[in-house]
């Protein structure tokens, strides 16, 4: 490499080292388009769009790691000092180590996209892909983790004053074990109870739940807390050992169908069969059933009203809410309407 520098009269050694920067940046640059060039002309063009998702994820990771490759080979024959060389060469080990951490985590990303668009979640019949989506979820931000600490370890190696006390920090090591145990079981704890819950799946991601007095829909399952996105856009956040330890309601385990209930109290003078084929008409005129449940049934009496209640299905949980109010609402109007006399009342007997 010196003797070719000499050859084209670049003597001064931090000339050389410019022009080697600028020539592994050039290379980075091409090498880098002529990937995605290649992947480009390979692929089908219905794989357009796995092409798009790899050069998101991948933009700028190889340009960086194969300039700092060819710098690092070639800086110890600029001749530049040896305190010199070992500065550069220990910038170059750090900014690839960098480098390689981030392109592995956008590889992570990388098959986690694939993953999402392969198990699609915006249809309604998505239990499987929940299933799938949530494990994902929870493996990716795992191994992202294990990665990061990889590579702060390797990073930090790389320096004398952390190599030079690694024998005492191994010999206290079983005391600081002990006094970071105790002081982060419940981190610990939370952790195990997360990966109970991405495998045996007692929630995923979009199922509904009714849980501390509110229903919505588990939003986020992080590696420490859940967050669940209540009915009117409120966010309540929950340590994921909730979900192992309390009783809590999932109205999606195994299906998202939901049977909802509506309860009528009328006199006993109202005519049951005449309910119940109203009842059967208003479903009938709404894409809010599923056709699967319909029920009118008198479920118990007072000395002053009778309850009925109106079974009926849906096909997920705020359907079912809404098809309740829509129910609910023309069957009152119905009674007005046709039976004033049999809303509830209270009867008084005078004598003289």
């Amino acid at each position: 490499m010196i003797e070719y520098f000499d050859s084209i009269g670049i003597e001064t050694p931090f000339l050389r080292l410019f022009v080697c920067t600028c020539v592994s940046i050039i290379i980075g640059i091409i090498i880098r388009y002529l990937f995605f060039k290649t992947l480009l002309v390979l692929n089908k063009k219905d794989d357009r769009e796995l092409i798009g998702i790899l050069e998101n994820r991948f933009k700028g990771s190889i340009f960086l790691f194969i300039p700092m490759l060819i710098m690092h080979s070639l800086i110890p024959s600029l001749e530049l000092g040896v305190n010199i060389n070992d500065w550069l060469l220990l910038i170059t080990e750090s900014l690839i180590i960098a480098s390689f951490t981030i392109v592995a985590i956008r590889l992570i990303y990388f098959f986690q996209d694939v993953l999402n668009q392969r198990f699609n979640i915006s249809h309604a019949d998505n239990l499987k892909q929940r299933q799938v989506i949530t494990q994902v979820i929870f493996v990716r931000k795992i191994v992202i983790f294990l990665i990061t600490m990889i590579g702060l370890s390797l990073f930090l190696l790389q320096f004398e004053g952390v190599r030079k006390y690694g024998a005492t920090f191994l010999t206290s090591a079983g005391v600081a074990g002990i006094i970071i145990g105790l002081a982060a079981q419940k981190t610990i704890g939370n952790l195990l109870a997360g990966i109970q819950i991405a495998f045996t799946q007692p929630i995923k991601i979009g199922d509904a739940v009714f849980v501390e007095k509110e229903w919505g829909w588990i939003e986020e399952i992080n590696l420490t807390y859940v967050v669940v996105k209540i009915w009117d856009q409120r966010r309540l956040v929950l340590p994921i050992t909730y979900f192992t330890e309390q009783t809590f309601q999932n109205w999606t385990r195994n299906s998202a169908d939901i049977i909802g209930s509506v309860f009528l109290f009328t006199d006993y003078t109202i005519p049951i069969d005449e309910l119940r084929n109203e009842f059967e008409s208003i479903l009938a005129n709404t894409d809010l059933w599923n056709k699967n449940v319909q029920v009118l049934q008198v479920t118990d009496c007072t000395e002053k009203t009778m309850q009925i209640r109106m079974l009926m299905s849906a096909k997920d949980s705020p359907t079912a809410w809404d098809l309740k109010c829509f129910v609910r609402e023309k069957m009152l109007v119905f009674i007005q309407e046709n039976y004033p006399t049999a809303l509830p009342k209270t009867r008084l007997e005078m004598t003289q």
